[in-house]
């Protein structure tokens, strides 16, 4: 996919480039928190209530970001004051609130977000529909992996 014939095609030089986009897609969620007055944790909440495919709940987002109760308090009262996020109690049980992402907010970050949107697709045109589906399928396969590095505890 990087057009040396498969040379390079390594753990290390994965993890080399996993790092590199993972740095800069750090450094342009920090330019978007600091734009907007927020923390690059809260740009980390925005994005798992936007991704979730359904309202989710802030004991799921706290268990997501591996914050404490009180941290995902204050990230969604700042959420919600600055037009990002709405909490809404659910209409069977009261006791539950599910988070939705405001149409708004949306719009404003559609729009900050635009630019590498069209990288993303620029990128995406150098590439056979197979090569993506190769590509979507390893980071499926990375994010599983992932998740089950989160689950499983780390030896003292």
């Amino acid at each position: 996919m990087t057009g040396d014939s498969g040379e390079g095609i390594d753990l290390y030089s994965f993890a080399v480039r996993l790092r590199r986009m993972n740095t800069e897609f750090n450094r342009i969620a920090h330019e978007f928190a600091n734009e907007h007055g927020l923390h690059v944790t809260d740009v980390q909440a925005l994005v798992r209530i936007f991704d979730a495919p359904s309202p989710i709940t802030p004991s799921r987002l706290r268990e997501e970001l591996n914050l404490t109760s009180g941290a995902v308090t204050a990230c969604l009262d700042r959420l919600e004051r600055a037009g990002h996020i709405r909490r809404v109690r659910d209409v069977h049980d009261r006791r539950v609130i599910h988070l939705h992402y405001l149409d708004a907010a949306k719009e404003f970050a559609s729009a900050f977000f635009r630019p590498l949107g069209r990288g993303t697709d620029n990128a995406l045109r150098r590439f056979s529909p197979d090569e993506l589906r190769a590509a979507a399928a390893f980071l499926d396969a990375m994010n599983e992996e992932l998740d089950l590095l989160r689950s499983t505890p780390r030896p003292p």
